[in-house]
């Protein structure tokens, strides 16, 4: 579809739009030296701050999703 998974730095700018995340967090585009010892990041926006994190690329969370870019 060509859709890309949000970079870390494109989530920043994307807090900058809107509150996104606010009460979730989104999976993000995750460097592949961390990708291949099995971990991913994600990040949310809480108390007006973008918080990045990690977790192993296995983990399941239902209220995580991904944010992704379309470019046209």
């Amino acid at each position: 579809m060509g859709i890309e998974i949000l970079t870390e730095e494109q989530f920043r700018q994307l807090q900058k739009l809107g509150k996104f995340d606010a009460k979730t967090s989104s999976w993000l585009e995750t460097p592949p030296e961390i990708r291949k010892l099995g971990g991913a990041i994600f990040g949310d926006f809480r108390y007006g701050q973008v918080f990045i994190y990690h977790n192993g690329a296995d983990s399941y969370y239902g209220a995580r999703g991904f944010r992704g870019s379309l470019r046209i």
